[in-house]
């Protein structure tokens, strides 16, 4: 049976303005003066750690908590549902699962506010099961959260395809001998997804189904 990993930040829905908020927020309160928010849409996907790492220039482990903490305050109870599906998710969902593929989220987002956000656009009956990270960081590379889906849910990496916008998608994939589906639709650029080896290339969500069921 074949089985779709999806990605959720960039390729499910657009959670720009919440997370963006959310970093100038964090920034503010520890001094700095934030990006605007159109400079900030480059740095949703990564780890939020490397996000942070990247931002304040630094490595230092207790600033970046600091940063971390001061984010997830906003995000936690505002910055999560300031979030839009993008158009055609849920028929896009319903088309593959249709044709029997199996559906998985497979996010570097901590999964407590991963299922929050899924259950808020009533996605839940649309996935057969919700992996993200925790919030101490494990398995927010996405490598290792590919792997630790196939291992869990005993999947062949020749059965699965990796849906997502960035190159940490891609690599992660790669990296687990999984086929990958870049969409342009999101914050990444179809030459970064290109340059990290996807396999196919999705300008719509109505794409996806188009490049992996035969004859549709």
């Amino acid at each position: 049976m074949p089985n779709i990993l999806f990605d959720l930040d960039g390729t499910l829905t657009d959670a720009k303005p919440g997370i963006t908020r959310s970093i100038q927020y964090a920034l503010s309160e520890l001094g700095y003066t934030p990006p605007d928010v159109d400079e900030l849409g480059w740095y949703i996907g990564p780890p939020i750690t490397e996000t942070f790492s990247l931002l304040l220039r630094t490595t230092d482990e207790k600033l970046l908590t600091q940063a971390i903490s001061l984010y997830r305050d906003r995000f936690s109870t505002i910055g999560l549902f300031e979030n839009i599906l993008y158009p055609q998710i849920p028929e896009t969902l319903k088309t593959l699962r249709t044709h029997g593929y199996k559906t998985f989220i497979a996010t570097s987002k901590p999964y407590i506010y991963t299922i929050r956000i899924i259950e808020h656009f009533g996605l839940s009956p649309l996935f057969d099961g919700i992996y993200g990270s925790e919030l101490d960081g494990t398995r927010s590379v996405k490598g290792d959260l590919i792997g630790h889906i196939l291992l869990t849910e005993k999947l062949s990496p020749s059965t699965v395809f990796m849906v997502g916008d960035r190159k940490h998608d891609m690599i992660g994939a790669k990296k687990n001998q999984v086929a990958t589906i870049g969409v342009t639709y999101g914050y990444g650029t179809e030459e970064e997804l290109k340059t990290h080896g996807a396999d196919w290339i999705a300008y719509s969500p109505e794409d996806i189904p188009k490049l992996i069921i035969p004859h549709l």
